[in-house]
């Protein structure tokens, strides 16, 4: 990690942020989103950041996205 790397993180974002609590209720539906290929980020403002900080809520995120992703698609 490079010293702006550093400082961008020790400051946090820019923009909104959302708490663990928000994340966890939201989570489902970013990842929903974000696996059909919309954007997430406008459905649900400040939860990027939130994950990128946050290594508990990231793992979360990074589950659901591998479980969407390995799971079956329903057929006709």
């Amino acid at each position: 990690m490079n010293d702006r790397e550093l400082t961008r993180r020790l400051l946090g974002p820019e923009g909104p942020e959302v708490t663990c609590d928000a994340c966890f209720e939201q989570l489902d539906r970013y990842v929903e989103i974000e696996v059909a290929g919309g954007d997430p980020d406008a459905a649900v403002p400040g939860m990027a950041a939130h994950l990128e900080g946050c290594p508990a809520c990231s793992e979360e995120h990074d589950s659901l996205v591998a479980l969407l992703r390995s799971s079956p698609t329903e057929g006709p």
